[in-house]
Formats: structure tokens, C-alpha cells, sequence
């Protein structure tokens, strides 16, 4: 006969077997068919809803378990929670989460399950393995005769579903900072996994966020907390497949408490500097952004390096002071968290000392000199007079190239200055005294020279275009000459032309085409040409960037359209869905810009601004190009796909087969960590470019796609 405490034991383990069994069968098409019995204390029981074997596993209707031993058992249908109370034991179990909360008393402990509890017909079904945890009573399974027996005078302690433990901390360890994550797991997880996630749960949700992952399952990874995560949370150690399936893990309670901590670096206390200054950061949270702030102690001078650009926080900031900068500092970092807030570091206080110094830059030694070169006189004091000087090293006269305040100096040499030369700068400060660079070496040519100064290399001429020339001699006339190049006819466009006067070339019909272009000077009666540069004309229809969403709703249907793709690749790849998103809406401005073809129309469904050829060749497009010092348009080939589903796979494979972004890798599961490692890796050159990635995410609330359950 069945005691009143045995009654209520084996009817909760019964209901939560039903709920887990019930769920994992909604989750899978393929249902194994047979009746499946339930005997509990040796008596079987019956319900409206059988239980059955999915994939392996037998799965029960939980509440009719749970109720027939007793258990008082509550549905939270708003949440998608069954919470079931037997005596001093209360289980929560969330729909389509496999994490399990267990409490008894005040103690809470979780646990995962094999498989998610699933509503089928309204009843929730779960895994009976469950039940024992569930209930603390036996439980055991014959395959044979597919029968579960369910004993409530045996008793039973929590048990895991795996054989995989988080080995660097404990239950219930409060987190202060950056922490080390490890865990332990059998061979057979070895043999089958290919990833680890790390992630930081809501116990109420069962969503959180991932920490760290990696394909070093037993390896050690570092956690810098995230001050917008703080409290109570569940830390769960996720194993996957090479397809991306769960197929084992382990959870622990943490509570989130970071006192938040900043350490200035590259600095210590009475530190003497005499040269540059590399400035960093440590700090126990993740930062997205810094600045630094510089006081002079003796003149109350105070200088803020990242206030207009914001400074990278995993990266170094390199001051070089000025010789009148020399004195007493202070230096401080102020620190903004991913919610804005400031923290700043401890004052440091260090002394600058830096000697003179000054150089040439422009020109390297043994460099041969036969076009402009900018001559600079690099230099950490003030200057009222800057000479840049030539000098005979055989004779050492000297002669005098320029003559300025201070400031850069474009110098041609002409052929009067033919063989091997020193050049160096001097200059006087402000109180008058003279000092000297170091000479450099070089070799003039010696010849007479004529350079384009007007059209690039493979430019794209589409209206009227002025003609110039640089010459290091004074020339008598010149004429422009081009070429076709398909039919070698050659054209003069401009002839007689003062050499100093620039020209007006005004492209015809029957200039359409491609071409070279060179000038032809007149000098001492001889003729010297420039290099031939290849260039088109074009004068039909260019096309504009196209809207691949309506206008007069961009923002909702764009980010409707990529966070579905980001998310998709996110759980592929466990690269940031909010960082995805963001750099597509910034290189597109919201899908609203997205780049055809100039000339012909087509749509490159290019998302993120990558050249070269994709899986359907490429568009042409404007870029920028320098050419003797100009800068102009050129056409640049730039992916194109079939879809915008193809751009976005081949932006993550851009990324991810490429040791150029080793360091954001192993950050990218983080917005603003990945940001900031996208820019360290040369994605961008806008300086700002992490720092607008981030505003687009927080004004727009993208971190929500990268929530993750288990």
C-alpha cells in the first residue's frame, strides 16, 4: 500500500517524466511508434497523453506523473514555465530551454537536460531521466519490454545528463572581474565536439549572452564581464558538434559583482621619460572606449587625447611630447562602459625629459630621386626658419632647395643637379639658436622629366577634364597626345600649349573608348615625353546605388531583412548578429546604397563594400586612387552575388578564413570587443569606425540578437 509521501513523490517524478518526453517529441519530426508503459510502485499507470520513444530517448507527460504522486504542479503560460512542488522540493522547467532549476530550501542548483521539455496537444512532455533529479526517487528503464519503473521508495541525489563539469569555480561564486573558464569533459565529448560556448544566462528567461567559445574544449578562456550583465546569473558550459548541435554540457549559479577597475599602462609612478609614451588600459569590464587625460603639473596645462576621436581600449595611444613640453605630469585614463558610464583609472605621476631632436623625412638614404618629393622636417621643438639644403659631399657646397618658416616642401630636381647628393635640414628655433638634421644620401638622374599631373592610371574620364604637366626643367611648349588602344591611331588633343597653363580637354563622341594619354614637351629644341597613362572615356548613362528596401520605411524593413541573416550566421559561426547587422547597415546606409554596376545597372547585392569577384563575377564601381600626388577616381571591381543570402555568407568567410583577423576572431562572439578588433585589423580607415558601429547598435538595440538559450 502506498504511504501519502511515496503517493506524492511518484506523482510528481511521473508528470515531469510526461512534460519532458512531450516536449522533445514537438521538437522532432520522426516519432518512433509502440506504446510505451509507465509502472509506478509496481501498479501501471494510464493517462490521456502516452508516453513515447523519440530519437532514443522515452519522454513522459510530466503533469499526470507529477499529480498522481502528489506534487502540486503550476503552468505559467505567458513565460512557458511548469514549476512542481513536492514537499521541500520545487523544480522549474522553461519551455525549449534544457536548463533545469532545482530548489530545496534556499539552495538553488541547476542542471541541463538531453532534451528541451516540448508542448504537444497542450501537454508538456520530458525526458525520464528527468524524473529521478525531478523527484529524488529511483527510476529505471527496460528496453526490452519498453517499460519505465518508477520507485518512490527508492531515493535518488541530482545526477548530471554528461559527464562534463566546469572545473575553474564554484557554485554560487560571486565574479569581480575578468575570470578564467575551463571545464572538464570524458573522452566521448572530446572525440564528438568540435565547439564550446561559454554563456551567461537569465535563470528567469534561460536567455543570456556568450562569453567565450572556442575549439579548445578543455582549454582555458578568459570572461571579461560586461556591466551590463550584473546579478544573479547561471553560467552554463555548452558542447556542440561540427553541425552546431548541443550535445552535452554543464551549468553552475554565479552572481555578477564587478567593483569596476581601471589600471593606466605604460606609465608608473615617478616614472622619467625620454622619448614617446605608449598609453593603455586594463580594466576588470568590457570598455568601449577610452581617453586620456595629460596634465601639465607645472603649467596646469591639460591635454585630452581621444575626446574628438575616441581611443581604442584594447589598443596603445602613442605620445610623442615636444621638448617645451618637458616637466611634472599627471596621466589618467577616463574609461566608458558598454552603458556609457565613466570610470577612470589612478592617477599616475611621471616626469618627461625628451632631448631635441629633428630629421628628415621624405627622402630614404641611397633613394633616386627622379620624380617630386615632399621634404618634411620631423621635430619635437617650435622653429622660426626652416632651410632644406642640398649639399655637394665631394666639395660640401651648399645650396639652398627651399627656404620657409616651418612646414612640408615639394622638390623636383632638375638635371643640373646630376649625381650623388646630401640632403638635410636645418632650422632655428624660436630663440634664435641652429641646429641640423643628420644628411641622407641620395642620387639626382640628371635628365629632363615631364609627368602627368592630370589623369591616373585607368581613370574614367565622363566629362571635361583639365591637362596639367610637372616638369623639373622650364619647357617651351607641350602638346597632348593620345593613343587608342585598341587601334594604336594616335590623336594630338592640345598642341602648342604654354607648359605652365593647364588645359581644357573636352571628350567627343568619338573619343569613347580606351585609350593612353602622354605629353610631349618641347625643350633646347628636343622633344622628351611623359609616361603613357591608360585611361577611358565614357559618356553614356552612369547608374547610382541602389534601395534593396522601401524607402519610406528603410530602417524597420532593413534591419527586419539583415537580422535574420545575421542571426542565422551568428548561431553558424557565433559571430556577433548585432555586429553583422551593424556593419551592413554602415556600409549600405540601411540596404539604401547598396552598389550596381556604373555602366551597366546590374545589382551587386554587396552588403559590405568587398572587392574582387564573387560567385557572379563583379560591378565596376567608383574609388579613389593617388597618382604623383593627385588624388582621383578610378573604377574598382567589387563582388557580386546572386542574393543578399550569399553576400552574407561570403562577408563571413572573408573574415573567418583570413589570419589578417586572427585577433577578432577570438572576439567576435562580443559587439564591442569585435568593433574594435575589426579596426585594429585594417577593415576600415574611418577612426571611427568601431565607435559608429557601436551607436547604430545601442540606438537601435541590436544586442537583442545576439540573446542565445540552451
Amino acid at each position: 500500500m502506498k504511504t501519502k509521501d511515496s503517493l506524492s513523490n511518484s506523482y510528481f517524478l511521473f508528470f515531469l517524466i510526461t512534460v519532458l518526453v512531450f516536449t522533445y517529441l514537438f521538437a522532432t519530426k520522426s516519432m518512433a511508434t509502440g506504446l510505451v508503459k509507465v509502472m509506478i510502485d509496481g501498479e501501471e499507470f494510464t493517462s490521456s497523453s502516452s508516453p513515447f520513444i523519440e530519437n532514443g530517448r522515452t519522454l513522459i507527460p510530466i503533469r499526470f506523473i507529477s499529480e498522481e504522486l502528489g506534487a502540486d504542479v503550476n503552468w505559467d503560460g505567458e513565460n512557458r514555465v511548469v514549476t512542481i512542488k513536492n514537499d521541500d522540493i520545487t523544480v522549474r522547467l522553461k519551455i525549449d530551454s534544457r536548463l533545469v532549476q532545482y530548489k530545496k530550501d534556499e539552495e538553488v542548483v541547476y542542471g541541463l537536460t538531453d532534451v528541451a521539455p516540448k508542448i504537444i496537444d497542450g501537454h508538456t512532455f520530458v525526458p525520464l531521466r528527468l524524473v529521478s533529479n525531478a523527484l529524488g526517487v529511483g527510476v529505471e528503464w527496460n528496453k526490452l519490454t519498453r517499460t519505465a519503473y518508477i520507485d518512490t521508495s527508492q531515493s535518488s541525489n541530482i545526477v548530471s545528463f554528461f559527464d562534463v563539469e566546469i572545473t575553474s569555480l564554484e557554485p554560487g561564486q560571486a565574479i569581480t572581474g575578468k575570470t578564467k573558464l575551463q571545464t572538464a569533459l570524458s573522452d566521448k565529448y572530446l572525440k564528438n565536439g568540435n565547439q564550446i560556448k561559454y554563456l551567461l544566462l537569465n535563470p528567469d528567461t534561460a536567455k543570456g549572452i556568450v562569453i567565450a567559445r572556442g575549439e579548445d574544449l578543455t582549454g582555458e578562456y578568459m570572461w571579461v564581464p560586461d556591466l551590463d550583465e550584473t546579478g544573479d546569473k547561471v553560467l552554463v558550459a555548452a558542447i556542440y558538434d561540427k553541425d552546431g548541435q548541443f550535445i552535452a554540457g554543464d551549468s553552475i549559479s554565479v552572481n555578477v559583482d564587478v567593483a569596476p577597475k581601471v589600471s593606466l599602462e605604460g606609465v608608473t609612478e615617478d616614472e622619467t621619460f625620454d622619448d614617446s609614451i605608449c598609453l593603455g588600459i586594463d580594466t576588470n569590464f568590457v570598455a568601449s572606449k577610452v581617453k586620456y587625460e595629460i596634465t601639465n603639473l607645472d603649467t596646469e596645462e591639460v591635454i585630452i587625447i581621444g575626446e574628438d576621436i575616441p581611443q581604442d581600449p584594447y589598443g596603445q595611444y602613442k605620445w610623442e611630447p615636444k621638448i617645451d613640453e618637458n616637466g611634472n605630469y599627471l596621466f589618467k585614463a577616463i574609461v566608458y562602459d558598454t552603458n556609457g558610464e565613466t570610470h577612470e583609472s589612478n592617477p599616475v605621476n611621471a616626469k618627461v625629459r625628451v632631448d631635441r631632436k629633428l630629421s628628415l623625412t621624405g627622402i630614404t638614404d641611397g633613394q633616386i630621386i627622379d620624380k617630386p618629393v615632399n621634404l618634411m622636417a620631423s621635430r619635437n621643438f617650435d622653429v622660426s626658419e626652416t632651410k632644406y639644403v642640398l649639399r655637394n659631399p665631394n666639395t660640401d657646397v651648399e645650396e639652398i632647395i627651399a627656404e620657409i618658416p616651418y612646414g612640408n616642401y615639394t622638390w623636383f630636381p632638375g638635371p643640373e643637379l646630376e649625381g650623388s647628393k646630401e640632403v638635410f635640414v636645418r632650422v632655428k628655433d624660436t630663440q634664435g639658436a641652429t641646429y641640423e638634421s643628420e644628411p641622407i644620401t641620395v642620387t639626382l638622374k640628371g635628365t629632363p622629366i615631364v609627368l602627368l599631373d592630370c589623369i591616373g592610371p585607368n581613370q574614367v574620364l565622363t566629362e571635361p577634364t583639365n591637362l596639367k604637366i610637372k616638369s623639373n626643367v622650364d619647357l617651351d611648349s607641350v602638346k597632348y597626345i593620345i593613343t587608342n588602344q585598341e587601334t594604336g591611331k594616335q590623336k594630338t588633343i592640345i598642341a602648342d600649349a604654354d607648359s605652365l597653363d593647364e588645359q581644357i580637354y573636352n571628350p567627343a563622341e568619338q573619343d569613347i573608348g580606351y585609350w593612353s594619354i602622354k605629353a610631349v614637351a618641347k625643350y633646347n629644341n628636343e622633344e622628351i615625353s611623359s609616361e603613357e597613362i591608360p585611361f577611358r572615356v565614357y559618356l553614356g548613362k552612369i547608374y547610382e546605388p541602389v534601395s534593396i528596401v522601401n524607402k519610406n520605411n528603410y530602417v524597420d524593413e532593413y534591419i527586419q531583412l539583415a537580422s535574420k541573416l545575421a542571426r542565422d550566421f551568428w548561431e553558424d559561426t557565433g559571430m556577433s548578429a548585432a555586429l553583422q547587422t551593424a556593419q551592413s547597415i554602415l556600409e549600405t546606409g540601411w540596404g539604401q546604397n547598396v552598389p550596381v554596376d556604373k555602366y551597366s545597372g546590374k545589382l551587386s547585392y554587396n552588403l559590405f563594400g568587398i572587392k574582387g569577384k564573387g560567385p557572379v563575377g563583379s560591378v565596376t564601381i567608383n574609388t579613389w586612387e593617388v597618382y604623383n600626388g593627385q588624388t582621383y577616381h578610378v573604377d574598382a571591381e567589387f563582388r557580386a552575388y546572386n542574393s543578399v543570402e550569399e553576400s552574407w555568407i561570403d562577408h563571413k568567410s572573408f573574415l573567418l578564413d583570413s589570419s589578417r583577423y586572427e585577433s577578432f576572431k577570438k572576439v567576435m562572439h562580443d559587439s564591442t570587443q569585435g568593433a574594435w578588433a575589426l579596426k585594429r585589423s585594417g577593415y576600415a580607415t574611418d577612426p571611427e569606425y568601431a565607435t559608429k558601429l557601436m551607436r547604430i547598435i545601442n540606438q537601435y538595440n541590436l544586442k537583442q540578437l545576439d540573446k542565445i538559450g540552451i
